[in-house]
């Protein structure tokens, strides 16, 4: 079974209450953002089709309602580094401190609280950023080393079971960032990329444990979405039906949206605080292994970039003298 404790875990989120009010506010209003989008562009198209009178208004709204989908979509990669910074961070600095048993305030005092945190470790957003990109790119060759095994089966007929697993896996590595970062602030780090880099290498040689308890987040995740979206496609449905245009057939869309928006104000702080919980039990006392930073540095360019800014940030150079 898992290794984190439901009851904790849920009672730490409670005690977040202004960053889940926070996320439900970003999460919930990108949700309206993309409703609102896709109708106004809708409304658009149906209006240019029927002035144009060519292909029919329908065929123009339908259009419309898909640039509208696509310009929040441009906005939101622009402002995924904010939300990360803003959001995210500080979220789980304040879950760090109440992992570790300390107080932290609460209300609206609590969000200016974790922020001071996250820029006293981070000094500006874009280092955040990089750093996050990173071990982003290091989980991708982690989850290939874990991942190719289930290709190795020599039993006939495991295809489909392998690709599967393979699934499975990647969706149980998606907060393996978070993590790392958690870890970081923990350590009140200096040298965010140094940390950053002893956290993965921590987390790999850890990473049967990991992926134990990640998996069985990853499969109550899914079935919370599932239940989530068949909720969600009635209301999404009507929503669409009131607008220009045949557009009834984004409902299946906009339930999508609707159910990742639950999923990431209530869903996600739970599932990060449970891996935090035993990423820091697994860890304690454990040194970084050379054998696993040698193997990460020899398969992954993301891990060679983080050892480099690594050594950089402590005016370090490589093992042939070379400036970092």
């Amino acid at each position: 079974m898992w290794d984190f404790e439901i009851g904790r875990t849920l009672g730490i989120v409670v005690r977040t209450w202004p960053f889940v009010i926070l996320r439900i506010t970003v999460y919930f209003g990108i949700t309206v953002a993309y409703i609102l989008a896709t109708g106004t562009g809708a409304g658009v198209g149906y209006g240019v089709g029927q002035v144009a009178g060519e292909g029919g208004p329908t065929s123009f709204a339908l259009w419309g309602g898909i640039f509208g989908f696509g310009l929040v979509s441009m906005l939101l990669y622009w402002l995924r580094e904010y939300i990360l910074y803003m959001v995210k961070a500080g979220h789980i600095a304040v879950m760090v401190e109440l992992i570790d048993g300390h107080d932290v305030p609460a209300g609206q005092n609590q969000i200016g609280y974790a922020q001071a945190i996250v820029r006293e470790r981070f000094a500006e957003a874009n280092v955040l950023f990089v750093l996050d990109q990173l071990i982003k790119g290091v989980v991708r060759v982690i989850t290939g080393m874990i991942g190719g095994l289930t290709a190795l089966l020599p039993i006939p007929g495991l295809n489909g079971v392998a690709i599967f697993a393979n699934a499975v896996i990647r969706m149980s590595l998606t907060y393996v960032d978070e993590i790392i970062l958690g870890y970081n602030i923990r350590r009140k780090s200096t040298a965010p990329f140094e940390t950053g880099r002893q956290g993965v290498v921590l987390y790999a040689q850890n990473g049967r444990t990991m992926l134990k308890n990640a998996i069985w987040l990853t499969v109550m995740t899914w079935v919370l979405a599932i239940v989530i979206f068949f909720m969600t496609l009635a209301p999404a449905a009507a929503i669409l039906y009131a607008m220009p245009g045949q557009l009834a057939g984004w409902s299946f869309v906009l339930a999508i949206v609707f159910a990742w928006a639950f999923i990431s104000a209530f869903i996600e702080p739970f599932v990060i605080a449970a891996l935090m919980q035993v990423y820091f039990r697994v860890i304690e006392g454990q040194v970084p292994d050379p054998a696993w930073d040698a193997r990460l540095a020899e398969t992954s360019k993301q891990f060679r970039e983080l050892k480099d800014r690594a050594l950089a940030s402590m005016g370090g150079s490589h093992p042939d003298g070379s400036p970092a």
